[in-house]
């Protein structure tokens, strides 16, 4: 179903099981007029005079527009480049698929390319195409460059870090980086007081430094007025040692903290990056209410395999799988974030926990958690139609309904 009621009055409602907030409503109504839902409830208390009910197939789902903190593009646009049609093109696709609230992430690079990126990011966030940006490095460990290009990474340096929240336009919501690194601690000390969540990942850090960081991190938030928030973990076990019974190192640190609500972790629940094992055992140890699944999508998410760039990187993707073409390591992910709940919940995630994980958790973690990634009164009226398998059937953003992406 494309654009269903695109052309239909303002005042407009949809009739389905609304999943939203950890819970199911199995028949329930979402009435929106302009860019606001006016009731998200059950049927039998919604009064239907006045409104344009837009008919929908059975068995419909209703989920609330998706939200992803770490996206670096996708559909030939990469969100490094600087290329404002392409970070557009990128946006478009991503709300058509699902993602209606887009964090762009910006990769490792040189000082001047960099700058440029968030400038751009920054502008296409305050004009509402992007809901902030992210930037993954360039202060990360040398030892877990991932798909990040060694030559640009850099030791943390506070100028240069104040130059990107500036470049940004106040746009800058968090910045991955690496705990052991020298100048790590007044790196997170300056990102928290300027309003910019540290994200803790790209590291070799041992547990007890990522711990400390984790608690530094959540201190200088909570001075800078920032209690509604707290540290993130960048795609954990991606990028730092695996979890050892002798040498435990950050993820363990990361989990403790994510089971105490003091930090938040990403997970990429393609299948790839994660075995579904590890992605249930996370939910099960820290609660679905501390993990944020994210795409780390890049530019050939909703292409075919071949040839693309990710920052300053060549990738080759060959059977969805996109890995740096110097070094084979993998180079974010072509799956959308609706492709990642679908992961979730064939992991054995239940389906109101995966969703809210991709919705209101991030929304909350970006201090929009009155304003998105829930189907309620006064939110923004971002919605999805999905069959009961989580195929996507119709999108609607801002009040406003989407050629949506069939799948």
């Amino acid at each position: 179903m494309n654009s269903p009621g695109q052309a239909g009055p303002q005042q407009q409602y949809v009739r389905g099981r609304i999943v939203s907030s950890g819970t199911t409503l199995d028949d329930g109504v979402v009435a929106f007029a302009g860019d606001l839902i006016h009731y998200a409830g059950p049927a039998s208390r919604f009064d239907p005079a006045g409104w344009h009910q837009v008919e929908l197939p059975a068995e419909s789902l209703l989920l609330p527009g998706l939200v992803d903190t770490h996206c670096h593009g996708a559909y030939g646009g990469d969100f490094s480049s600087a290329d404002e049609a392409g970070a557009r093109r990128a946006a478009d696709f991503l709300h058509r698929s699902g993602t209606t609230t887009v964090v762009a992430s910006a990769m490792a690079g040189s000082p001047a390319n960099m700058l440029a990126a968030v400038r751009l990011l920054g502008e296409l966030s305050r004009e509402g195409v992007l809901a902030g940006v992210h930037t993954e490095g360039p202060f990360l460990s040398p030892a877990r460059c991932g798909a990040q290009n060694a030559d640009y990474l850099l030791a943390p340096d506070t100028v240069f870090a104040a130059g990107l929240v500036q470049a940004a336009g106040g746009q800058l919501v968090s910045m991955t980086y690496a705990p052991e690194l020298d100048g790590a601690d007044k790196l997170v000390d300056l990102l928290a007081a300027l309003g910019v969540t540290p994200s803790l990942g790209h590291t070799d850090a041992d547990a007890a430094t990522a711990a400390g960081s984790l608690v530094r991190a959540a201190e200088g938030m909570v001075q800078a007025g920032l209690e509604d928030r707290r540290p993130l973990v960048t795609h954990l076990f991606n990028a730092m040692p695996p979890l050892h019974h002798r040498s435990p190192g950050a993820a363990a640190a990361c989990l403790r903290a994510a089971s105490a609500g003091r930090a938040a972790v990403e997970l990429i629940a393609d299948g790839i990056h994660l075995d579904p094992e590890t992605v249930l055992t996370v939910f099960d140890l820290v609660g679905g209410a501390n993990v944020l699944l994210v795409s780390d999508g890049m530019a050939a998410t909703g292409l075919g395999d071949g040839g693309y760039l990710l920052g300053a990187n060549d990738v080759s993707v060959s059977g969805g799988v996109a890995r740096v073409a110097a070094s084979g390591a993998l180079a974010g992910g072509t799956a959308t974030l609706l492709d990642c709940v679908r992961g979730a919940v064939a992991a054995g995630v239940p389906l109101e926990t995966a969703v809210s994980s991709a919705s209101a958790v991030p929304a909350g973690v970006l201090g929009l958690a009155e304003e998105a990634g829930a189907l309620s009164r006064g939110f923004r009226a971002d919605l999805l139609v999905t069959t009961a398998e989580l195929a996507l059937t119709a999108v609607l953003r801002g009040g406003r309904w989407l050629d949506a992406l069939p799948g």
